[in-house]
């Protein structure tokens, strides 16, 4: 099914079939009374965490890749709504500067990279190169090789190094998307998230879903693995996800309780994972 954006009013019975798109496991959202319930005490968790990252100087990097309205920017938010923006801080780069485009590709990134102390979440990354510049055509396949070559070795270095690397994909349905856009399209307040860019990506679909296979397939390795997150519905998504990182940090006074366990049909490893919900 599908529909004009510029239309105000969904078609009949597009919700339901948004929330199933995309082999999504469940048919309705998690009820925002126990979403609201759990994220507060993960968050309480998130600043137990950060105030051991602080003390320990310890150096965490999260990487949001996904589709436009796939649920990036709300991921991070929850992240930081109650964290110190001092230590806890996102990055969202604007396309590179004629300056930029002369520089090692992965240059711009290393400068926002954290210090001792500090947790950075990247709002799309590196990985621009491995999706949307391709598909998009604002780079040459020549240099789409090149970065999926170098791009595990980059990470390597950072792990190497010390820095603990988170990478996710949030996998959202095509429906879904294109009911995102709708809500953006008629809204006063998130109209300005729509771009020319996000319009003309409905109908490369399929190329970015080739673009995003290769990607997890060349770049998910034991030492960065990619941690693939449904999020058709974003309140499951957002928990899962807190529940990942703050599973993997050995942060003092952990309540294992409150972090709880991970939902297998929402949060999984890698492309068989991906490939196993569609």
């Amino acid at each position: 099914m599908s529909f004009d954006l510029d239309d105000p009013k969904l078609p009949k019975g597009f919700e339901k079939e948004a929330m199933e798109s995309g082999g999504y496991p469940y048919k309705k959202k998690l009820d925002r009374e126990q979403y609201e319930e759990e994220l507060e005490l993960l968050q309480i968790e998130l600043v137990k965490a950060q105030e051991w990252v602080k003390a320990n100087g310890e150096r965490i990097v999260c990487v949001f890749e996904g589709r436009d309205a796939a649920g990036k920017g709300g991921c991070i938010k929850v992240i930081t709504q109650y964290t110190n923006p001092r230590n806890v801080r996102a990055v969202a780069l604007p396309k590179p500067s004629d300056v930029e485009q002369g520089q090692w590709y992965f240059q711009r990134y290393v400068e926002h990279f954290p210090t001792k102390g500090e947790i950075v979440l990247f709002d799309r990354s590196w990985y621009n190169r491995a999706v949307v510049e391709p598909v998009m055509g604002f780079c040459t396949p020549e240099q789409t090789e090149k970065f999926l070559l170098d791009a595990p070795r980059f990470e390597q270095m950072m792990c190497d190094s010390g820095t603990r690397l988170f990478k996710f994909w949030l996998n959202v349905g095509q429906e879904m998307q294109l009911m995102r856009f709708h809500d953006r399209r008629h809204s006063r307040l998130k109209h300005w998230k729509l771009s020319p860019i996000d319009l003309k990506a409905l109908d490369k679909w399929d190329a970015y879903t080739a673009a995003r296979d290769r990607m997890l397939q060349e770049t998910h390795k034991d030492y960065s693995p990619w941690v693939v997150v449904r999020s058709n519905d974003k309140r499951r998504a957002r928990l899962n996800l807190l529940r990942h990182v703050l599973s993997h940090l050995p942060y003092p006074d952990k309540d294992l309780a409150v972090i709880g366990s991970i939902d297998p049909e929402i949060l999984g490893y890698g492309f068989p994972f991906l490939k196993k919900g569609e």
